[in-house]
This record gives structure tokens, C-alpha cells and sequence, in this order.
């Protein structure tokens, strides 16, 4: 018998294997096993009826279908689902969410029940305030402002002559952690495309910092987590590489991370011992297509996950500190095959961010890498008991869904 005819064999041996390992211990030991879980057949949900994950043991829910929902939201047929992995689609207190990818708008649905509530016409730029349950923080045009989207009320904080052609990002900015302050990307009167923080609660904007300085063409800015620092990803070399330069908000130069992707397709937050730190995936050797963060400070790396399927990390768990959720493409049989890259496929994890290398498996994703819409952009709720994924469920090109897990974390020790 040649190896190819006892591959499937070998596969379903190990397959059986962990799928003991995994169901041993209960629903505790489902979550956490770090070995390879072939995915079971599984007919995708009806809308809003939820189901069971075979294999983690976690209630989820699909909440998109194309077509209308209610209440004036609209799904399109090829995708309906949240922006991206580092943007919040819930608010502070959970009460809403928000979807806009392949949605007829702005549609925001309930934080719980995921049941369509209204849609908003809005072209701007708009991330949940991270504190604030009724506001988002909005860029556009010439000005910064935060709204409300239940009644509809904006409440401009900036606007300037000088500046035109601001954005949140674009695409990947968040707020600082407590809200307060945001970077804008803009053009300046001189037409020099400049970036600069600006603090919501002072109404005060900081310096110019000139991108025209750095390397190639800007990709998008961030405040960092404690508001003290911006993060900027140039590409440079026709668009083949990806480095990241860091400035305080006063403008004074601080990291190049002149690597290409190390990290990117990240997210920052706040260490245990204080530090920010960006956590992404590696595009660079010495820790190419491994999970690492990195310290904005002195850029010191750290490796958290072995090299991998891993196509995007989330830190919008909020008040769940010390975890990342990491979305995980791939091919499961090429996966299963390698014991030295990390046991996870089409499949959504929460991972230990002190380097212990623990697991949380929040969910089978079934989702076949096809295109950027169908990418499945893992993102949790503020308290990570919630975490929204979207999925074409085994169909590649077809229609792309939103789905949500419900994640039942056991009570974290406590010290005397």
C-alpha cells in the first residue's frame, strides 16, 4: 500500500483521535484541545434559527440572508456581512450591531436577538465610540463628528477650511481605547496629504505629520490604544510590501517597521504589563506566517502562535483583555497533513496573548477562501461572549452570510 492510499486512512485515524480528545472532557475540553478536528458535515442554518457546532459545542446563529429583513434593511445576493475584523460591529453595552458590507446601508440589527431594527443612508466613515453605547465617532469630507444612530442626531466637532479629504483610516482607524481621540488622515491646502491626531472630548487637534516623508503610499493610519501614538502602513514597491512607521501624537518619530507585514493584518491593544502592542501575522522571516505582537515602544517580538493558516487577528474585545481572535483559513487536508503548522482550518480561535500558547476554539467557519468579501473576519463583542464571523459555508463564489457565536468563557481565577 502506497502512502496515497493510506493518506485517507492516516487522516481519519487522526481525525478520530482528536475528536476524542475533544469530547472527553466535556465542552471545556471541546474549546481548548490544540490538535487537528476534521470538520463534520453540517447543512448551514436557517436565518436566525440557532444551531449547535458539532464539534465546539458553542450555540451560533446566522443573521444575514440576501433579500429583505425588516424594518427597511436589505441584504444583496453575493454578501451581507460586518466591515472588517479590527472594526467594533457591536456598540459598548451590545444593544446594537452593525452590518454594511452588501447591506442597503447602514443596517443595524439587535445586539442580541440579531432581529433587523433600521437602516441609515450614511456615507462616512463611522466606528462605534468604544464607551459610549448611543455614538459613533464619524470622518468625512472637511469635518469630525459623533453620531447617534438611534436618532439620527450628528453633533460636528471639527471642521476646518485648511483640510479636505479626511478619513478614519480609511478603512482600518479605530478610537483610542476610552474613546477620546482618533487619528485623521487628510489632505492639507497645500495638497500635502498629512495625518494628525485629534481629541474628541478637548476638541483639539495636534500636528501635521507629513506622510509625504515616509516610504511608497499610505494605506491607512491609527491612534493607538492609550492614545498616545499613531500608526501608519505605507505600501511600498508597487504594492509588494508593507511597512509600518510609528509617531507620537506630537509628531516625533518613533518605530519603522521596514519588514514587510510584521505584522500586519492586525489589531492593537494594551499588554498585561502596560505596553501597546500590535498582534497580527508575520509576512517576514524570522517568523513568517506566525502569529506575533509587537511593541510599539521598542518593537520587540513575541511569537504566540506557530506558523499557520492565520489571515486576520481581532482585539475588539474590549473589556476582555489578554486575548485575540484569530480567523483561520486554508485547506484542512493539507493542515491535518503538516504537524509542524499550527492544527487550525476554516475555523475561528481565541488565543492567550501572555504566550502560554492557550486556546479558546470559538468556531467551524466552513468558509472557502475565495475572495476578499468571503473572508471570514473574525470579530467579538466587547465582552467577547459574542463573536461574529462570516462564512460562504462551502460554496465558493456563492452567497457570503454573517453568523454569530455565542462563547461561554469559565470564570477566570481570582487572586487573594
Amino acid at each position: 500500500m502506497t502512502f496515497r492510499d493510506r493518506h485517507p486512512l492516516v487522516l481519519f485515524l487522526f481525525a478520530a483521535v482528536a475528536f476524542f480528545d475533544l469530547h472527553v472532557a466535556g465542552g471545556q475540553g471541546r474549546s481548548t484541545s490544540t490538535l487537528f478536528v476534521a470538520t463534520p458535515a453540517m447543512d448551514m442554518p436557517d436565518y436566525l434559527r440557532p444551531a449547535i457546532d458539532p464539534v465546539v459545542g458553542a450555540s451560533f446563529t446566522r443573521i444575514t440572508k440576501p433579500g429583505q429583513l425588516g424594518n427597511g434593511v436589505a441584504c444583496g445576493h453575493d454578501y451581507c456581512s460586518h466591515r472588517y475584523s479590527s472594526a467594533q460591529a457591536w456598540n459598548s453595552d451590545q444593544s446594537l450591531l452593525v452590518i454594511t458590507n452588501g447591506c442597503n446601508g447602514m443596517c443595524f440589527f439587535d445586539g442580541h436577538t440579531y432581529a433587523p431594527i433600521f437602516m441609515r443612508n450614511r456615507s462616512a466613515e463611522c466606528e462605534w465610540h468604544p464607551r459610549d453605547a448611543a455614538l459613533m465617532i464619524c470622518v468625512q469630507g472637511q469635518k469630525i463628528s459623533t453620531w447617534a444612530p438611534r436618532t439620527n442626531r450628528e453633533d460636528v466637532l471639527f471642521a476646518s477650511k485648511d483640510y479636505h479629504d479626511l478619513h478614519f483610516g480609511p478603512g482600518k482607524g479605530n478610537p483610542s481605547r476610552d474613546g477620546n481621540r482618533i487619528a485623521v488622515r487628510a489632505v492639507r491646502k497645500d495638497g500635502a496629504e498629512v495625518v494628525f491626531a485629534y481629541d474628541l472630548k478637548l476638541r483639539q487637534k495636534f500636528v501635521d505629520i507629513t506622510l509625504g516623508q515616509l516610504p511608497g503610499v499610505n494605506d491607512n493610519c491609527s491612534i493607538s490604544p492609550l492614545g498616545n501614538n499613531i500608526i501608519c502602513i505605507q505600501e511600498v514597491a508597487d504594492g509588494t510590501t508593507e511597512q509600518a512607521f510609528i509617531f507620537s501624537v506630537d509628531g516625533t518619530p518613533g518605530q519603522r517597521w521596514t519588514q514587510h507585514h510584521r505584522p500586519g493584518h492586525g489589531d492593537m491593544t494594551v499588554d498585561d504589563d502596560g505596553s501597546e502592542i500590535y498582534v497580527g501575522i508575520s509576512k517576514s522571516d524570522p517568523d513568517k506566517f506566525q502569529v506575533i505582537k509587537r511593541r510599539l515602544s521598542d518593537g520587540k517580538v513575541t511569537s504566540l502562535m506557530k506558523y499557520g493558516e492565520a489571515m486576520h487577528a481581532s482585539l475588539r474585545a474590549l473589556d476582555k483583555p489578554g486575548w485575540v481572535f484569530l480567523s483561520y483559513g486554508g485547506y484542512p487536508d493539507e493542515v491535518s497533513s503538516r504537524p509542524e503548522m499550527a492544527p487550525y482550518a476554516r475555523e475561528v480561535i481565541a488565543l492567550r496573548l501572555d504566550g502560554s500558547g492557550e486556546v479558546r476554539r470559538i468556531a467551524q467557519t466552513r468558509n472557502i477562501d475565495f475572495d476578499y468579501r468571503s473572508e471570514t473576519h473574525a470579530s467579538p463583542s466587547p465582552d467577547g461572549s459574542q463573536v461574529i464571523w462570516a462564512s460562504n459555508w462551502g460554496v465558493p463564489g456563492g452567497p457570503v452570510y454573517d453568523f454569530v457565536t455565542r462563547v461561554d468563557w469559565p470564570e477566570e481565577p481570582t487572586s487573594n
